[in-house]
């Protein structure tokens, strides 16, 4: 599976690209909102000009009753304001909702991740209420806020087909 969005490509994490994950999760900017996730293979590489600059996941809720899939998001810090995280999310978005048929999507930043709170908000994303106390942070133990944001597929922006192999 390959995605193409406007500027970055979504593919399948290839054999040693883990590595260079590792040091993306790491770095400060990435790691006050990531914990370093145990692998990569159910990840979705970011990918700009052959570059790894990191990496997207989603999960699918199947039950035709609350039918609806969920994303998540890191970039390097050297190149997160440049627009590569809303055109990522805007890409998985248009293929969960035009090719896995869904209705829904949902996205949970820390509460006081303000930036990406934006990029998703770019995409058609919009908040749907504050979970107090919904994720520890990794770092300190402590427990943060998040913001649960939704997307209805109708409210999708800039909602161009894209190709998809």
């Amino acid at each position: 599976m390959e995605l193409r969005g406007d500027r970055v490509v979504l593919r399948p994490v290839a054999d040693g690209e883990g590595a260079e994950l590792d040091r993306i999760v790491r770095e400060p900017e990435v790691a006050m909102w990531w914990a370093p996730p145990a692998g990569y293979a159910d990840m979705l590489a970011v990918v700009l000009d052959g570059e790894v600059i990191g990496a997207v996941q989603f999960a699918e809720e199947t039950d035709p009753e609350f039918r609806h899939a969920g994303i998540d998001i890191f970039l390097t810090a050297r190149r997160q304001g440049e627009g590569l995280g809303t055109d990522a999310v805007r890409t998985l978005a248009r293929w969960l909702v035009h090719e896995r048929g869904h209705h829904r999507l949902t996205i949970d930043p820390a509460a006081a991740n303000t930036a990406a709170i934006r990029s998703y908000g770019k995409v058609g994303f919009k908040p749907v209420g504050i979970m107090r106390a919904y994720g520890r942070d990794h770092r300190t133990g402590s427990w943060q806020d998040g913001l649960l944001m939704d997307l209805l597929a109708e409210e999708l922006t800039d909602d161009q087909e894209y190709p998809y192999r």
